[in-house]
């Protein structure tokens, strides 16, 4: 989210209104600051779609597409986790934290 909080903040300067900027890190700062009260211990961040949202405002694209246009850039993703889930039978768990060995070689799943 920094990457894009800094591409969002070079677009508003260089149209000289950074109003709605100024405002969107305000608003980060006091919901970051609440989560970290009252969910300590959680480390909960701004995720891309925060300033994702803000540059696509600047490029003056229609809210009406803001989801559409998240979406497709998970469609890819979530259609091999579809799969894997079909061949595997179990759920994907994106939080899941991996404990198995890290010194594994990538195999191609036509080769497993």
């Amino acid at each position: 989210a920094e990457v894009l909080s800094q591409a969002a903040a070079r677009m508003y300067q260089a149209d000289g209104d950074m109003a709605l900027y100024e405002l969107a890190k305000q608003v980060e700062e006091t919901a970051v600051s609440l989560l970290a009260h009252y969910k300590p211990g959680r480390n909960l961040q701004t995720n891309v779609e925060f300033y994702t949202a803000l540059l696509l405002h600047g490029l003056e694209l229609p809210t009406d597409l803001f989801s559409p246009t998240f979406a497709i850039g998970r469609v890819g993703g979530w259609l091999a986790h579809c799969f894997e889930q079909q061949q595997n039978g179990r759920l994907i768990r994106p939080q899941s934290a991996y404990n198995g060995d890290t010194d594994r070689q990538w195999v191609p799943l036509a080769n497993r």
